[in-house]
């Protein structure tokens, strides 16, 4: 058997026995759920980068960008051109950059977020750059961060030039011309967000599920009798005890401790680029036959003697000679019972000799005869 499909025999089998455990301990409700009114406010902005060791932006946008700066700052700068004029912005310690963040909707003015800043020009690097003052928006266009601060890239870039576009020789770790600023951002405006309406409250499911609704309304209401009530599969709808509207904070709390099993949709994912295959608890199959065969595909090398045309001056070689053999090993029909859990589906799967890589074929091919009791989502 190849040692890549016992790997996937054992990851299965350990899924398959861990899962049940997971799933008797229980799950908090807030984990599963956020709260109606309670969403992130994402940001961005367009800001300057300086202090770059000549792996700056050397287009028009990093020049324009970098004298709109200037001009800010009431100096004045023309765009590099073939002027001779003295104050003229030539430097490549620049790059135009994009910033991104997000603020909670308990996020207060004063507080401090990360920031992602991203290359916008043709920047080679970002190592060693300050990103200046940023203001950053959101979709209303109202100004709710500012920006600013040294660059952390987590890796870097080092080219020898060549005196053309393509380098003698060149390093690279990681992205450098994407890279972070813990704390880089200061909250100007605050994104409150209001969970309480008319004295109740909704619950949105991360992942939707008509079982799970049901399941979070009777954990609730065995907690507070009679005030939640499942409105659909992603949604379910809290009264709050009039006792308790003066200390919603705490009441919140005590509803996402509350732990709930919950349901999901038997899945199969599939990365065909990696050859990964995760497969849910409940994933069953039905009676199905199954032949698998595979392809064995030989290459070597016959060494030959080439001999030099008469009179040449040249001498005899021995040359390889690339060999190519295909053999198609033949692949026994073999029946899959109704699988009950995973384990099982991996050991049936398993008894084939199949890898992982044949193991998504047979994953489809069972799905379109519809055999496949699950959700078959290929990445």
């Amino acid at each position: 058997m190849p040692r890549t499909g016992t790997k996937l025999a054992l990851t299965l089998a350990l899924l398959a026995t861990a899962l049940p455990a997971a799933r008797a301990a229980g799950t908090r409700i807030k984990d599963i759920t956020t709260f109606e009114g309670a969403r992130d406010n994402q940001l961005t902005g367009v800001g300057l980068v300086v202090g770059l060791e000549n792996t700056g932006g050397r287009s028009l946008l990093t020049q324009q960008m970098a004298v709109d700066m200037l001009q800010r700052f009431r100096v004045n700068s023309l765009i590099n051109s073939n002027s001779n004029l003295a104050p003229v912005y030539r430097a490549f310690s620049a790059s135009v950059v994009a910033v991104t963040t997000e603020i909670g909707p308990y996020t207060r003015r004063g507080s401090k977020v990360d920031v992602l800043v991203s290359v916008m020009d043709d920047a080679l690097s970002l190592q060693g750059g300050t990103l200046i003052f940023t203001p950053l928006r959101g979709a209303d266009d109202v100004v709710y961060a500012v920006a600013q601060g040294p660059l952390s890239i987590g890796g870097f870039q080092f080219t020898v030039p060549a005196g053309t576009s393509t380098p003698l020789a060149s390093a690279q770790k990681n992205h450098p011309t994407v890279g972070r600023i813990p704390g880089g951002a200061i909250v100007e405006r605050e994104s409150r967000g209001d969970i309480v309406c008319n004295g109740t409250v909704r619950l949105l499911l991360r992942v939707p599920d008509f079982t799970t609704a049901c399941a979070i309304a009777r954990v609730i209401n065995g907690r507070f009798p009679r005030s939640a009530v499942p409105l659909d599969a992603g949604t379910v709808q809290v009264f709050v005890p009039r006792e308790r509207l003066n200390d919603i904070v705490c009441w919140a709390g005590e509803v996402g401790q509350l732990e709930v099993t919950p349901d999901v949709v038997a899945r199969v994912v599939i990365n065909e680029r990696t050859g990964t295959i995760v497969a849910g608890k409940d994933v069953q199959i039905d009676t199905v036959a199954v032949a698998q065969g595979n392809l064995a595909i030989l290459t070597s090398d016959e060494p030959f003697a080439s001999q030099p045309p008469p009179f040449s001056g040249g001498t005899t070689a021995i040359l390889p000679r690339p060999r190519i053999g295909v053999t198609e090993q033949g692949g026994a029909l073999r029946v899959l019972e109704r699988s009950a859990t995973v384990s099982d589906l991996a050991r049936a799967l398993n008894a084939l000799g199949v890898t992982p890589r044949d193991m998504i074929s047979i994953f489809q091919a069972i799905k379109q005869a519809g055999a496949l009791n699950a959700d078959l989502i290929i990445m």
